[in-house]
This record gives structure tokens, C-alpha cells and sequence, in this order.
């Protein structure tokens, strides 16, 4: 019933057309994001003849090919006209069956019988940007009320990715390795070239103090990061760049926060008063994968 199909197996007109149709459609799903996220590391599972489809993205750890959610990717899953419980326990089921998965995330329309653990995200959803912005928490609507002297000496730019690349590199919090900032910075640049993903920049005295990153297509605009110098955090041009897009683009298109676990940051989203969609994940350490390979091999020599 559910066929695995590598990279070059799929069709990709049949994949997008269930996407697009689906109840559960999720930008990060789409055939560039996950292209240039994943660097193409990624294969299919089918329900039948595309009734119902699931991307899997991996990597590869000293050769051996593990499940992994890519960089800025923050949910995959199951993928159909109507969320079937059913037909959603068949793929997990056959995940867990057939892969060595470390983290795979599901969208927050997916329904299960097994239970899973889950995580926040935040979104607002279309609408006009008055009764948005109606909502903001005092405090939010407080630091959006720039001094005086602020006003007469910033401005919003958006800027391309050479200008942002330096002050991302400089201001980047949250990667464990210097080869992880490279690689966010490389897919920023392959978006970016794509046409798929903007740089707004607070500007103070003619320098840049804060950058969002922001991911867009027809229907969802997505904050995958926010840059700032320290040194001028109190200007509160983060909270003046995200206010701006969200103006921009609510009035017809989502705005994903892409949620956290920060709790510093969570506050931070919540100003905005956007709602919490919490989605699901199943999650593996290195010593479960170990053990899990083990075993197939132990089975395999039977």
C-alpha cells in the first residue's frame, strides 16, 4: 500500500499536486525548499497512487543513511485531501519499520493513534493588519513606539544577500559549529537565489543593527531567523522589522513564527499574540540508533 520511492523515482508533478490539494499543505513540504534545505537528500513515501505522499528527508553519519529534518526545516509528514488517522498510523509505522530516524517532524494537522510527543509554533493567520495588530500585548505595542530620535535616524531596507551575509555571520546565536553557521548561510544564499527569501534590515545611523530572514511563496511568509546587535537591543528595531512584515503580508498570507523552545524567545513571539499550533515529532538518540542497527544487523545475519 505505501511505496518507498528514491529521489529520481519521484513525480514530482503528481507530488506537488497532492501538496498544493492537501489539507495540510506546509511550505517546507514544497519541492524547492526541501531541494535546497536538504541539498536533495530526500525520498518519498506513497499511499497508493498519490493519495497521500511523505517526504524523508536524511543525512548521512559515517556512511549510513539516518532520517533527519534538514536545517530551517521545521515540519514535514503526511500530506492528503483529508488527514486519515489510519492511513497516517500506516506511515509511521512503516517509518519506524524501515529507517534509522534521529528526528522527523510531522505537521500540526497530522492526528495519530500512537501517542507522540510535540512541539510549539506559532502563527498568525490572515487577516486585516488592524485587528493584528489590535491584539499585541501592551508591552509589544510599547516597544513599537520608537523614540523620537530613533524615527529620525532609521530606516527599514530590504537588502540582498551579500550586504546581510557578514552581519548574520557576526550576530549568528544557537549553532553548536562553525560548519553549521556555514551551512544555514548557504541555504540562506541558495534561497535568496531562488527568489524565495527576503533580507529586512533596521538600520540606525546608517548601520545595521537587526536582520529578520524571511521565507515566502504564495500563501505563507516564514521568520527563519532573527539577527541583532547586542549592543542595541533596547531599540527594539527586531520587534519593528517582524510588526512591518506582518503589515505587509497578513492581510493575505500566514505568518510563521517557526516556534520555539526558548523560553526567552517563546515570550518574545508571544507579544505578538499569535496562536499556538503545536505539532508532533518522534525523536531518537545516537544510542537508540546504535541499538536499532545493531539489531538489523544481528536479523540480517539469520
Amino acid at each position: 500500500m505505501i511505496k518507498r520511492l528514491k529521489y529520481h523515482e519521484i513525480d514530482f508533478e503528481k507530488y506537488t499536486q497532492c501538496l498544493e490539494n492537501s489539507a495540510q499543505r506546509k511550505y517546507s513540504a514544497t519541492k524547492q525548499f526541501l531541494d535546497i534545505s536538504s541539498d536533495k537528500k530526500w525520498e518519498l513515501l506513497v499511499y497508493k497512487n498519490y493519495e497521500a505522499v511523505m517526504p524523508v528527508p536524511y543525512v548521512f553519519k559515517s556512511g549510513i543513511k539516518i532520517v533527519h529534518n534538514p536545517m530551517l526545516c521545521q515540519q514535514l509528514g503526511i500530506f492528503s485531501r483529508e488527514d486519515n488517522v489510519e492511513i497516517n498510523e500506516q506511515f509511521l509505522n512503516f517509518l519506524e519499520k524501515n529507517y534509522l530516524i534521529r528526528i522527523y517532524t510531522f505537521n500540526e494537522f497530522n492526528h495519530f493513534k500512537t501517542s507522540l510527543n510535540s512541539k510549539k509554533n506559532f502563527l498568525i493567520l490572515p487577516d486585516n493588519y488592524e485587528t493584528v495588530y489590535s491584539k499585541y500585548s501592551p508591552k509589544r505595542k510599547r516597544k513599537l513606539r520608537l523614540d523620537e530620535e530613533v524615527v529620525k535616524n532609521s530606516e527599514i531596507k530590504n537588502i540582498n544577500f551579500s550586504q546581510a551575509e557578514s552581519f548574520i555571520k557576526e550576530n549568528f546565536l544557537g549553532a553548536d559549529k562553525e560548519e553549521d553557521v556555514d551551512s544555514f548561510i548557504t541555504i540562506f544564499k541558495n534561497m535568496f537565489e531562488a527568489n524565495c527569501l527576503s533580507f529586512s534590515a533596521f538600520y540606525l545611523n546608517q548601520r545595521i543593527i537587526n536582520i529578520i530572514v524571511t521565507y515566502f511563496d504564495d500563501f505563507t511568509v516564514a521568520l527563519l531567523g532573527t539577527f541583532n546587535d547586542k549592543e542595541s537591543v533596547k531599540v527594539s528595531g527586531a520587534s519593528t522589522l517582524i510588526d512591518n512584515c506582518i503589515k505587509e503580508n497578513i492581510k493575505t498570507k500566514i505568518f510563521d513564527f517557526e516556534g520555539s523552545e526558548l523560553p526567552n524567545v517563546e515570550e518574545f513571539f508571544r507579544g505578538f499574540r499569535p496562536e499556538l499550533h503545536p505539532y508532533h515529532l518522534i525523536e531518537y538518540s545516537k544510542k537508540d540508533i546504535i541499538k536499532k542497527l545493531l539489531s538489523l544487523k544481528f536479523i540480517m545475519k539469520l
